[in-house]
């Protein structure tokens, strides 16, 4: 695989490297062409490489223990399947619980247009295990639908 990275890179960096003059080519000249060609090339990739920024990514997500992976759910930024460990929940009242969302307290997921009695239920059943923490971009975007599929 990395064979066929540096491949693809030294090919790419050839494709902007001024042509040189044509001369014929026997086998003690193209060995010394060889050699100035890979030199080239590899003074571009460590160019390359030099001039890429690092990720200025969030790696620690101080509530990411919210998103699924205990009991306690955030419900402003757990994605939908989070509550599938939650019989009842999965999938009419969470898409509706995650739809809906942001809230300010859990107190505000009975405020739900068009929630049921039964699903109201649900909901009480399971209050003592839902956060309100606040919405995190990073999170938010990817609530009802973050791409796993059976």
């Amino acid at each position: 695989m990395k064979l066929a990275i540096f491949a693809t890179l030294i090919a790419s960096v050839a494709a902007f490297v001024p042509g040189t003059k044509v001369t014929q080519s026997t086998s003690l000249n193209a060995q010394a062409d060889r050699r100035e060609f890979f030199s080239q090339a590899a003074a571009g990739a460590a160019a390359f490489v030099a001039g890429v920024a690092p990720a200025a990514a969030v790696v620690d997500y101080e509530n990411v223990a919210y998103l699924g992976g205990s009991n306690i759910v955030d419900i402003n930024n757990a994605n939908i399947r989070a509550y599938l460990k939650m019989p009842g929940m999965y999938p009419t009242v969470a898409g509706k619980l995650v739809t809906n969302a942001p809230y300010n307290s859990v107190g505000d997921i009975y405020k739900i247009a068009g929630l049921t009695s039964k699903e109201q239920e649900v909901l009480k059943k399971y209050e003592s295990r839902f956060t309100a923490k606040t919405p995190s971009p990073d999170y938010v975007i990817d609530r009802f639908n973050n791409g796993l599929y059976r």
